[in-house]
């Protein structure tokens, strides 16, 4: 007499390949943005080296095999929760271009430290940027999100041969600035009234974009 849970001949149903059963996985609704939440906080505690993949499942509270079979290799779990972090700025293109080339530095130049100067946006971004400066493979994911989602954005926008650099050499400009500021918190930098940096990195950023 067979088990009333066993298939036909008494075997028992294969499992899909790649993703581990329900009871196994905690796999329910929100489990992939649990997954990314607790990226997050992993890669913002322990840096990108000691952040494991079986640690992000246990902090999630699912099976490390569900964390691959959602976001695939510990490397792109961190371009998942580094795209997570820079949502924000990454909208930046739609809100800054709005209102044409004119004034475009201005724009996002306060859209960017904006993000920054916000306490909810800017502990995930802090978190993700440390990791970015201590870590080869980290800082390609960051390069490579910023200028596919950011630059190259931007830069189809400028009807100019060299659009890519100046998108590049603007970005440098506001992404240096950030990081002397609210990383390495550099003064009188790191104690600047946010109105007087706008003041002074935006016709910069302009020039870059625009300028001749």
């Amino acid at each position: 007499m067979t088990s009333g849970g066993a298939g036909a001949g008494g075997t028992a149903p294969a499992r899909r390949r790649g993703r581990p059963p329900r009871t196994e996985a905690a796999d329910g609704p929100g489990a992939r943005e649990r997954i990314l939440a607790a990226a997050r906080a992993e890669f913002a505690a322990r840096g990108y080296e000691k952040t494991s993949v079986r640690g992000i499942a246990k902090a999630a509270d699912v099976d490390p095999a569900l964390v691959h079979h959602y976001h695939g290799t510990k490397e792109q779990v961190f371009a998942a929760a580094v795209e997570m972090s820079f949502a924000p700025a990454l909208n930046a293109p739609e809100a800054v271009l709005e209102g044409g080339l004119d004034g475009v530095g201005e724009r996002l130049t306060r859209f960017v430290f904006g993000v920054w100067e916000n306490p909810v946006t800017r502990e995930p971004l802090l978190a993700i940027v440390r990791s970015a400066l201590t870590n080869d493979v980290a800082a390609a994911v960051f390069r490579k999100l910023v200028a596919r989602q950011l630059l190259r954005r931007i830069a189809g926008e400028l009807a100019v041969p060299d659009a890519d650099l100046r998108a590049e050499l603007a970005a440098a400009q506001l992404v240096g600035t950030a990081l002397l500021r609210y990383v390495i918190k550099l003064e009188p930098l790191a104690s600047a009234d946010p109105e007087q940096i706008v003041a002074r990195v935006a016709p910069v950023v302009q020039q870059h974009l625009t300028g001749p």
